[in-house]
């Protein structure tokens, strides 16, 4: 008995001192060792993606463990973190995840209720809408004047989350502005951007969802250039943009980027507030995934953003660093939810 209970009492100091000199074996536990972050997205070039990236890369290596990103689109995303409680598979998306569900578009339920809605870690301030260069719209108080004056206003969007949320604040705006004029905001359903593009070049569209990185290049085109673009609005937060760096994107500064954004380009809300939009990319957890595992990524995520490394690739790849830990997420996410259900709403209703 004294020799067993010797070689235990051996055994468990010797285990001990392992977890201790090896803390991530330690971690690897709770959250495996292999991860599937699973995007509401398709592309491998596209910014929720590039994103996801920055943070796996970094989550990966402050939890010693693999974390595979895995761009198969927001049905496919919902679907393979419905499957797995185990804390194998992760997602991460964006504010379409609730929007979709406001807009009652297909395979969209409601994430506060279906899922376990986690950090927000980056925000792209680079929303907006654009007209042709040779539109006799220079501003949206013009888009809206003709508006009110009975001209319809076509304005191409992805239907059903982030292009559309914009396009309803357009027709909230005209309803606030001259109530019956929203009738003239009128919707011109495409797809990519590239399809958005094509409607402006063909004529079907007088104003576009576009984005900062997407449509940049083509607002320095010369005026004659059937392509070039001009920016009318930009609906990131002033106190968003005003983060990015000073340089702007391509040829066009923070401060030009600024004019086009609240204040100084105004979308009423409600009359004494303007709308603002800015598109924040937040983890997803299945809602049977142990607590502790959500904890641990919380943790990191904490230590993570504390170092400061991250911020400085997300600001090169013109995210702005915006984490919050769970709780604090869930709060912001589910005002700001509650915000743009009532623009929504209000304009359906």
């Amino acid at each position: 008995m004294t020799i067993n209970r010797r070689k235990f009492l051996a055994s468990g100091a010797a285990g001990a001192a392992a977890l201790i000199a090896a803390p991530h074996l330690a971690r690897a536990k709770s959250l495996p060792r292999n991860v599937r972050l699973v995007i509401g997205s398709k592309s491998t070039g596209g910014d929720t993606y590039q994103n996801s990236a920055i943070v796996a890369d970094f989550l990966a290596k402050h939890l010693n463990i693999n974390i595979k990103v895995d761009a198969v689109g927001a049905s496919a995303a919902f679907k393979a973190l419905d499957r797995d409680s185990r804390g194998t598979t992760l997602m991460i998306f964006h504010d379409q995840s609730y929007l979709g569900h406001l807009y009652s578009r297909r395979g969209y339920a409601n994430p506060f209720e279906q899922y376990n809605v986690g950090q927000t870690v980056a925000i792209n301030p680079g929303n907006a809408y654009l007209v042709p260069k040779s539109s006799p719209y220079k501003s949206m108080d013009d888009i809206f004047n003709a508006a009110a004056a009975g001209k319809k206003v076509r304005v191409a969007i992805q239907p059903g989350g982030v292009s559309e949320i914009g396009f309803s604040a357009m027709k909230n705006a005209a309803k606030v502005r001259k109530p019956g004029s929203e009738a003239n905001i009128v919707p011109v359903n495409t797809g990519s951007q590239s399809d958005k593009n094509q409607a402006m070049w063909d004529g079907l569209a007088d104003v576009i969802n576009g984005s900062i990185q997407a449509n940049e290049q083509f607002t320095q085109l010369p005026a004659d250039d059937q392509k070039a673009m001009r920016f009318v609005w930009i609906t990131a937060r002033p106190a968003t943009l005003e983060q990015a760096p000073a340089a702007g994107m391509g040829k066009t500064n923070r401060d030009a980027l600024l004019r086009f954004a609240s204040p100084k380009t105004s979308v009423t809300l409600d009359g004494s507030k303007d709308f603002t939009f800015d598109k924040e990319f937040f983890f997803l957890f299945n809602k049977k995934m142990d607590q502790g595992v959500v904890e641990q990524i919380d943790k990191a995520l904490t230590e993570i953003y504390a170092a400061g490394k991250i911020q400085e690739r997300q600001k090169a790849s013109f995210f702005i660093p915006n984490f919050l830990p769970k709780a604090d997420a869930l709060t912001h996410l589910t005002a700001k939810r509650e915000t743009y259900a009532k623009v929504i709403a209000d304009i359906t209703g």
